[in-house]
């Protein structure tokens, strides 16, 4: 029968699935970290506060990139070049989701609206990641190779969810709500639209490395758009909902050092 838990188990199972798994996440998770790293940098002074904050998300962010690559060397593999249809980041960024890599590498403040664009972007995003990783949790959170990689990063990324919600409601109090729903908004329906193309594009990959049957192939693509039509009638509504979260001042300590895997 297939399944999430089945797919990922044969992905694991095969080292050029596993290899190219890997190389798509570490290389999404560096480009995270580096954004993060110059948008706590370009703060301007009314919002230093946020800077640390920021910083240590874009830490976060480049500890999984390096597991993910600690990952590649315990099964003695190295990293493949990521296919351009399978960057979940730099499509994002194509479709003008979040900040430009140009405003990014000018040493100029960032205003309010880039603020507000930074923190839907990372709102709608880290939904994502987050109920990813909650899956893996839990279908994987206790495998010998992988579990401890998937809870760790599972944890940050419950984090990082919590530190966008906060942020993004104590910028709603200062005027900013109806600017943050509207890039709320337009930020995920960007971004099912880019999910959708990237899980299109990995599973034909993966199709052809594990030497799936047409008909195993043309149910994983249905299933893929059969999700993508729930997100886009109802589903995006999650990724733009506001609520003060459990987990208060999440990023407000350092990031935790990477484990050792090799």
């Amino acid at each position: 029968m297939f399944s999430a838990r089945s797919l990922f188990q044969e992905i694991v199972d095969n080292d050029a699935a596993y290899r190219l798994f890997c190389s798509i996440a570490a290389s999404g998770e560096a480009q995270g970290g580096w954004e993060n790293g110059r948008i706590a940098a370009l703060l301007p002074a009314s919002h230093r506060d946020l800077a640390p904050k920021v910083a240590r998300h874009g830490a976060d962010e480049d500890k999984h990139g390096r597991i993910f690559r600690a990952l590649l060397r315990r099964r003695g593999l190295t990293p493949v070049e990521v296919p351009e249809a399978t960057d979940y980041t730099m499509l994002l960024e194509r479709r003008g989701i979040g900040l430009a890599h140009d405003k990014l590498r000018r040493e100029e403040p960032l205003g309010e609206r880039d603020i507000v664009a930074y923190l839907a972007h990372s709102r709608v995003t880290e939904q994502r990641a987050a109920e990813q990783m909650l899956l893996l949790r839990k279908h994987f959170g206790d495998h010998p190779e992988v579990g401890r990689a998937v809870r760790m990063i599972c944890q940050d990324e419950e984090n990082h969810l919590a530190y966008c919600h906060e942020e993004l409601l104590r910028l709603a109090r200062a005027g900013h709500g109806r600017a943050i729903q509207r890039t709320l908004r337009q930020c995920a329906l960007t971004e099912i639209a880019v999910h959708r193309d990237v899980s299109l594009a990995v599973m034909a990959r993966m199709g052809r490395i594990l030497d799936w049957s047409r008909s195993r192939t043309a149910l994983i693509r249905a299933g893929i758009m059969a999700f993508y039509g729930y997100e886009r009638l109802l589903g995006w509504r999650r990724m733009v909902s506001l609520a003060m979260p459990a987990r208060r001042n999440a990023l407000g300590g350092p990031a935790d050092a990477a484990p050792e895997f090799a």
